[in-house]
């Protein structure tokens, strides 16, 4: 039940759709202008950058909080775990604490899924860039500052959001990895977790890539033509 109230909270804390609610709170539904995704790269293309601001901090926060609130929970009530021991001994259970890494990978994986496919949108959510970036600075503070850095770097040179996106998610596996050999930090679970939501990323931005192999993706700064 523990997992369970972790997974379920994750989720419905992810499919709160900020860039929606911020969008509509100044007059407009996000969905019917710019790209029509209600992430904060159109909001900011669409309202300004201070909404766009606003909205990827409140998805970055959400990400976060999940990861830390579900960790929390998971320090403090216990779950039962049942094993391979004799049928005699599950009188009253088996008590084990549910680890930090577990509780934090399960509300980042729901919270992730929560923001990408919202049940309130018929499951037509953003992309996950800015929840992702929440998700990994709670669980992986190390590499989640390096593939910012990374991010950063990229938008700088080619001031296209979804190219430094598609390109940081692709390297954090690698950054996890290098950090779990070469400075012990991190376990297998993390590098696991960080190729199954990379790989997410990467899938979510199918269009991008596509309008980026065409020549036809927008610069940040630049509106797209309205649908």
């Amino acid at each position: 039940m523990i997992l369970i109230c972790i997974v379920v909270a994750a989720y419905l804390l992810g499919s709160i759709p900020f860039g929606l609610l911020v969008a509509r709170a100044r007059g407009i539904d996000i969905r019917q202008h710019g790209s029509g995704n209600i992430g904060a790269t159109n909001v900011s293309r669409t309202l300004g950058k201070k909404w766009g601001l606003l909205v990827f901090a409140l998805d970055f926060a959400k990400g976060a909080l999940a990861v830390v609130v579900g960790q929390w929970i998971a320090a403090r009530l216990p779950m039962f775990h049942f094993t391979n021991a004799p049928a005699a001994d599950f009188a009253g259970g088996t008590i084990v604490w549910l680890t930090h890494t577990a509780a934090g990978i399960l509300a980042g994986i729901a919270v992730i899924l929560g923001h990408n496919f919202p049940v309130w949108l018929m499951f037509k959510g953003g992309k996950g860039i800015a929840t992702s970036g929440g998700v990994i600075l709670a669980l992986m503070p190390y590499a989640s500052a390096i593939c910012i850095a990374l991010w950063y770097l990229l938008f700088q040179v080619t001031k296209f959001v979804s190219l430094a996106s598609v390109l940081a998610a692709a390297a954090l596996p690698l950054v996890v990895w290098l950090l779990m050999v070469f400075a012990h930090v991190g376990d297998w679970p993390l590098f696991w977790f960080s190729l199954a939501i990379a790989a997410l990323a990467i899938w979510r931005h199918r269009p991008n890539i596509h309008r980026l192999l065409a020549g036809t993706e927008h610069r940040f700064g630049k509106k797209p033509p309205e649908k």
